[in-house]
């Protein structure tokens, strides 16, 4: 094998052009591959701290309804129950609370409602209460203890529908973003977004044959293996960690703070060795 095809073979010596490279080329080895091969890598569902609790979240069964009332009574009386969080353990946040967060943006007032549902629950499985406990079935038991008034609303789910004229208003503060001109009613539509190349008028006119078709696909997910998740502790005198991160450990020091009523020096976050997660972004139609 001559020096030219030693280099193009991608065994470290070179780009195929004879110029020696320290690592285009190269084959790099993944620092935490022999811990998940032989399956001495610790993901989620491997760590356990001393008495740590079991968390169980009740859900909407409604699409769209608003919350009248929400009872933990019966759910924080129970044995073995630890805590019972509801909307009013998170910090509401103000109109416009938009923060750079990384290559996006995030608004901090729709996240805390999406974290937990506040004045109304905005899909089905929306997240209205969640409990911990010292083992799971009396998590799960102290869920049906749980009483949620709602004042169930109409809702579709049609996306096409959703932006039409008199559909139900899911978010009553929502002004459509990108317009010259804002709406003078509310609607579902949270951004307008055009892209144009020349005149398409003229385009369509000047055309042999002009196909006309409407295309539909259901959203989409990486499924990688671990699921979001994380080890969090609070220690009596108020620290709180968020420890075992598989990623955006600088992005939930940001966030965390803001929903939990913590200071940004009373709420660490730390990273661990083991990356697994990839950035998840939803394909929607």
């Amino acid at each position: 094998m001559t020096d030219s095809n030693k280099a193009s073979s991608g065994n470290g010596t070179g780009n195929g052009n004879g110029k020696d490279y320290k690592w285009v080329g190269t084959r790099a080895v993944r620092p935490d591959g022999v811990d998940k091969v032989t399956g001495r890598a610790k993901f989620g569902a491997d760590l356990h701290l001393p008495n740590m609790l079991v968390g169980k979240v009740l859900r909407s069964p409604h699409a769209h309804a608003h919350i009248r009332s929400i009872d933990t009574s019966a759910a924080e009386a129970l044995s073995g129950v630890k805590a019972v969080i509801t909307r009013d353990d998170f910090s509401d946040q103000p109109k416009g609370a938009v923060q750079p967060a990384g290559e996006m943006t995030i608004n901090y007032r729709d996240m805390v409602r999406n974290v937990m549902a506040r004045e109304k629950a905005l899909y089905e499985g929306h997240a209205i209460a969640a409990v911990a406990a010292v083992d799971a079935r009396i998590a799960t038991k102290a869920l049906s203890l749980i009483k949620v008034d709602f004042e169930v609303l109409p809702h579709v789910i049609d996306p096409v529908a959703a932006m039409e004229d008199g559909a139900p208003i899911i978010q009553e503060d929502l002004i459509t973003d990108g317009m010259e001109q804002s709406p003078g009613s509310m609607t579902n539509i949270a951004k307008r977004v055009e892209f144009g190349h020349g005149d398409v008028a003229v385009g369509f006119a000047e055309a042999d044959v002009v196909i006309e078709r409407e295309f539909t696909t259901q959203p989409v997910h990486q499924g990688y293996i671990e699921p979001h998740a994380c080890v969090a502790s609070m220690t009596e005198d108020g620290q709180g960690d968020c420890g075992y991160l598989p990623k955006a450990t600088t992005l939930l020091a940001d966030t965390a703070p803001r929903y939990w009523a913590l200071t940004y020096q009373n709420c660490e976050s730390r990273h661990r060795k083991l990356v697994v997660g990839l950035a998840v972004r939803p394909c929607l139609p």
